[in-house]
């Protein structure tokens, strides 16, 4: 997706009245200047232009009315990013204050979401529905994800459960694919479990949907190097040759492992995943920075993406928006390993893309930082020996701080 630069957009307004205001607020927007100076009763005036909330617009004045110096503000709730940056003016003398903002992020806003309930539960869902007893939902639309020139093939699949199987973010479904279990005759298949890759509104906001990322299992024969049919993954298969319409049997929500703690919303949080174990974090990304909810996210997310090549990117347009949008909230590193290269010339893995910045992270670590893994299992090994290895060069014992971040509850590990 193309994104167009984001201009700083200012306006030159007199102190006066409502008409010279705003008359002045079309000339600077026409001229492309760069300061708005104005006074208390004339900012109000000002944001009202921009439908700014009221009660933002209350909390601003009071700053303004503190007389405070140099203040950055960020309002996730409306706007997907705003910079307010205020310096005093002869503060004593004129009280009017230099306002700059741009007025292309300032016509942005968060995605209303409801029911509006979903955000008062105390408790994550659990079970609700078992592998005995599983609900039938249905597929809204499989969507192709990944590139040309990717390994592999992996879909996005949104599945309408009609609100009856709701779900928090880092959890999973379980899918029950049709026809029989081969080593148990007359018998279903046994339940593949997928991480949900949508928040609990789902991907249309109204809290009947849940989205899963699936990549299709391909087997190959070792002797001549092509697939072998006869062996591709059931449910995988199953997921993605799926057709709006079609049912499905799904099971739980379940996990509580991946759950976003929403108790500091400051706090930093970083993300490993390679491939489809990116899952999770989408939910996690559109809760703190698409979604009007009651979580207002003012930390660190940060994310590590492994994959083989710029093709296998997943997500990558919604992160990218993000990245620009929230520059002092989102962090966002790739590692592609067909593509780059690591320090020892060999291919770039997720751990080492980690070991690029292992100060930083070691220093968030200590902070209380909470991190997450998911993925192949395959995955975990290369990283726990790259963190140990740095770990020993910065003169810690490893096996030691990850007993304490387990304490701490801050590692969170799902891999399948």
């Amino acid at each position: 997706m193309a994104h167009s630069a984001v201009s700083q957009v200012s306006i030159a307004a007199p102190i006066g009245s409502d008409i010279s205001l705003r008359r002045s607020v079309v000339k600077g927007v026409d001229n492309g200047r760069s300061e708005c100076v104005v006074s208390n009763a004339a900012l109000c005036s000002l944001l009202s232009r921009y439908s700014i909330k009221k009660l933002f617009v209350e909390f601003f004045l009071d700053i303004v009315a503190a007389n405070r110096n140099s203040i950055s503000f960020r309002d996730k709730s409306w706007a997907s990013t705003l910079s307010w940056d205020l310096k005093s003016q002869t503060a004593q003398k004129s009280n009017q204050f230099i306002v700059r903002m741009s007025v292309q992020q300032a016509s942005k806003s968060k995605v209303a979401v409801s029911p509006l309930e979903l955000e008062d539960a105390k408790e994550p869902p659990l079970n609700i529905f078992k592998p005995k007893e599983p609900y039938t939902a249905t597929i809204v639309s499989v969507e192709r994800l990944v590139g040309p020139k990717a390994p592999g093939e992996t879909c996005h699949i949104v599945i309408d459960h009609g609100g009856n199987v709701p779900y928090w973010e880092g959890q999973s479904y379980g899918v029950i694919p049709p026809g029989e279990n081969p080593k148990k005759p007359g018998s279903p298949h046994n339940v593949r479990l997928y991480s949900i890759a949508s928040t609990r509104y789902g991907d249309s906001f109204d809290g009947k949907t849940a989205s899963l990322c699936v990549r299709r299992a391909v087997y190959y024969d070792p002797e001549t190097g092509k697939e072998d049919p006869s062996k591709s993954g059931v449910c995988s298969n199953f997921l993605c040759n799926s057709k709006p319409g079609d049912k499905v049997q799904i099971t739980g929500p379940s996990g509580k492992i991946m759950l976003l703690p929403e108790d500091n919303p400051n706090a930093t949080h970083i993300m490993i995943a390679t491939g489809t174990g990116v899952a999770p974090f989408r939910g996690y990304l559109r809760r703190m920075f698409m979604e009007d909810v009651s979580f207002k996210f003012g930390g660190l997310a940060w994310l590590f993406l492994g994959v083989a090549n710029s093709d296998s990117l997943l997500y990558d347009d919604e992160f990218s928006k993000y990245l620009k949008d929230f520059p002092d909230h989102f962090r966002y590193d790739r590692a592609l390993s067909r593509e780059q290269k690591n320090k020892n010339g060999g291919k770039m893995y997720v751990q080492d893309k980690i070991e690029e910045y292992s100060d930083e992270v070691f220093k968030l670590l200590d902070e209380g930082v909470h991190i997450y893994f998911c993925g192949l299992k395959g995955m975990m090994p290369g990283i726990q020996e790259t963190l140990k290895r740095v770990a020993e060069q910065r003169g810690e014992n490893w096996d030691e701080k990850l007993s304490q971040l387990k304490k701490n509850k801050q590692w969170h590990v799902e891999v399948y």
